[in-house]
């Protein structure tokens, strides 16, 4: 039986995924330079939020201890974007911030 926080864990992971991909695209097309932290850390958190996503829904043996770098990274990603004022981070701030207590509450079931 799966645990009853997994569905939501995957589906945080996918949304903020695609919340960081949008954010560094629109960061790109603004003067990159300023947001060169807030690009890597955006693509950082969208690649660990695919991996853990998928390594939860194959139940792979290393998933749920994945959740909590996972975690880490969203959460300094939410930080990171909060610290700006354009719409697209603030969106990306959310589903950072969703992910991590998503992933935290994987952890601790």
């Amino acid at each position: 039986m799966r645990d009853p926080n997994f569905e939501q864990c995957v589906q945080a992971c996918y949304e903020c995924a695609v919340a960081c991909d949008a954010c560094a695209a629109a960061c790109l097309q603004e003067d990159a330079t300023p947001m060169k932290q807030c690009i890597g850390l955006c693509t950082d958190c969208a690649a660990i939020c695919r991996l853990c996503a998928a390594m939860l829904g194959r139940n792979g043996e290393f998933a749920h201890a994945l959740c909590t770098p996972c975690a880490q990274v969203c959460d300094a990603c939410a930080r990171q974007c909060a610290a700006h004022d354009a719409e697209h981070c603030k969106i990306c701030a959310g589903a950072c911030i969703a992910c991590t207590l998503a992933c935290r509450d994987m952890v601790e079931a």
